[in-house]
């Protein structure tokens, strides 16, 4: 089901010179690509876990209510950590619009800017006393698509949180279903870039890394009608032959070794706003899976994980975007 016990996450001899381990090589000698992981939807949260964490990714889209946040945080606030992820976010506040949302169960533990790209981590109330270590970074690639909102590159937040050391990044790549090599080129600056001015040849690399947010990746080799057809029969998973994501994940070229859970819901991308129609203007997009979570766990004999869900949230309309959702729990081995 859900958990990752037998998932070999790319064990290559690490030397503790070559930096970029410690946000999970996307160049393993051994290649893997990506493992699809399924969701088990049952979880006890700490019970049987010693930490467990919500992820959610969103393309704003220049737009924000507070009810839209409301949603998208949820309901359920019994995780660890909430790990949110916005790209093309609007001048609003979101920081405060999502601590007025949480305001009774969690705090803000930290969270790194770039313009419109954002992340943030929040944590139980008091909870703050766990972290022995919180840093953040962000990475340019340049162009703003146009419009500052739409700033591309990455921002990430390193925390050692009750013992867990971790690397949240969320990023915004190149778009268009052309640019496949650009958005590969744009994964490798980013995981090699990030928080190189805080190494040292002693640093103890990431145990979890978790990447999130608009990827960009489209669907090849399909037209848009085609797919809108599978999509509107329930047949949506037989898209993800035509996944960039995957495709170039299988070439070696991106996330080797890292998970993701199966794309059981629709392509994210792109809806008409204020409807789950999919876009109707000239240009009829072929629907994609544009925004992703993906983890990988540096020596799963260390930490096993469980993925509990992966899913869109399809009740929010401001956008062009769909947000995505995870929920994965961790345990040290004893």
């Amino acid at each position: 089901m859900g958990n990752l016990n037998t998932i070999q996450a790319g064990k290559g001899r690490r030397s503790k010179y070559k930096r970029k381990l410690s946000l999970g090589s996307f160049n393993d000698r051994a290649h893997e690509g990506i493992k699809t992981v399924e969701a088990d939807n049952l979880c006890e949260f700490s019970r049987n876990s010693d930490l467990c964490i919500c992820i959610v990714t969103w393309n704003m889209n220049g737009q924000v209510s507070y009810e839209d946040l409301v949603e998208l945080v949820g309901s359920n606030r019994r995780f660890d950590i909430l790990v949110v992820g916005l790209q093309e976010v609007p001048r609003n506040n979101i920081a405060r619009l999502l601590q007025d949302a949480l305001v009774e169960t969690h705090d803000l533990l930290g969270k790194a800017i770039m313009q419109s790209l954002q992340l943030y981590v929040f944590g139980p109330k008091k909870s703050d006393l766990l972290i022995k270590e919180l840093k953040v970074d962000k990475h340019s690639v340049g162009g703003c698509g146009g419009m500052m909102r739409r700033k591309k590159g990455a921002v990430a937040i390193r925390i050692n949180y009750k013992g867990f050391r971790m690397v949240f990044i969320t990023c915004h790549l190149s778009a268009h279903a052309r640019n496949v090599e650009e958005r590969n080129s744009e994964c490798r600056h980013i995981s090699h870039s990030l928080f190189a001015k805080y190494w040292n040849p002693y640093t103890r690399p990431a145990q979890i890394t978790i990447w999130l947010g608009d990827l960009n990746y489209r669907l090849q080799g399909i037209d848009t009608h085609p797919a809108r057809t599978l999509i509107q029969r329930n047949l949506h998973r037989l898209l993800t032959s035509k996944d960039q994501l995957l495709q170039e994940a299988q070439r070696g070229q991106i996330f080797n070794g890292y998970c993701e859970g199966t794309l059981t819901f629709k392509p994210t991308y792109k809806y008409n706003i204020g409807s789950s129609n999919y876009d109707t203007s000239y240009k009829v997009r072929v629907p994609s899976w544009t925004d992703r979570i993906l983890f990988k766990i540096e020596d799963p004999d260390e930490i096993s994980a469980s993925l509990h869900c992966y899913e869109s949230v399809d009740d929010i309309y401001s956008s062009d975007h769909k947000p995505v959702r995870a929920h994965i729990c961790f345990k040290l081995s004893k």
